[in-house]
């Protein structure tokens, strides 16, 4: 379990973004998408080191039932959250951010 978590303002951006656009579609979705996400990191939180590392030290972890992926970095007994993404969108988007120093 790590000792602290960090999730950065354009990762809840992303989620927020998201449950509009299932809200739009279905009242109730974009909060179970919110639980999604929430139990994703919760994953994240308990177990780190779960999921595999997909470039220099970040990590993907896969939504349950949705799309989405969630970024993060595992550094000591820390984790940033860099992005919540569409499994569709062009990964350089996620990069392109981690790369801009968005810490």
């Amino acid at each position: 379990m790590v000792e602290s978590l960090r999730i950065l303002p354009e990762a809840v951006c992303d989620a927020t973004e998201a449950y509009l656009w299932y809200e739009e579609r279905r009242p109730g979705l974009g909060e179970e998408f919110l639980e999604c996400v929430d139990e994703c990191v919760e994953r994240i939180r308990r177990d780190p080191e779960l999921f595999e590392v997909v470039h220099e030290d970040y990590r993907r972890a896969l939504l349950r039932r949705f799309p989405y992926v969630v970024f993060y970095e595992l550094v000591a007994n820390s984790v940033t959250v860099f992005a919540v993404f569409h499994t569709a969108l062009d990964p350089q988007k996620w990069r392109k951010r981690i790369e801009r120093g968005d810490r």
